[in-house]
């Protein structure tokens, strides 16, 4: 798959259209995950946290989707009830997986 393919993979996946545990074969074992409130440094450890607090009723809107080399960015409107924000995740893939995301949004929305 190509970095916005894996990209695309990941956001279905977090958001519950696809299955969580379709993400893990599309993450790397040492992913690196920054964001404004988490940070993991392996695959096991982000999807621990997800299994333990899933996103409810989560949905997404791509306003802009691209692609770069080795790496891709989506930048979405999220919503769940009593929430919207404006994210932008990018992603860096190597050897076909997703080796490091870095998650984007003010944090004043989930206040």
């Amino acid at each position: 798959m190509s970095p916005l393919e894996l990209a695309h993979r990941y956001i279905k996946s977090f958001v519950g259209e696809l299955p969580l545990e379709s993400m893990a074969p599309v993450l790397a074992d040492d992913l690196r995950f920054v964001g404004p409130w988490f940070e993991f440094d392996s695959a096991q450890a982000y999807l621990e946290s997800l299994r333990a607090d899933p996103p409810q009723a989560a949905r997404y809107e791509i306003l802009n989707a691209f692609e770069d080399g080795n790496s891709a960015c989506l930048i979405y409107r999220f919503s769940k009830p009593g929430v919207q924000a404006l994210v932008a995740q990018t992603f860096e893939v190597r050897d076909g997986k997703i080796g490091r995301i870095r998650l984007i949004f003010d944090t004043k929305a989930f206040a």
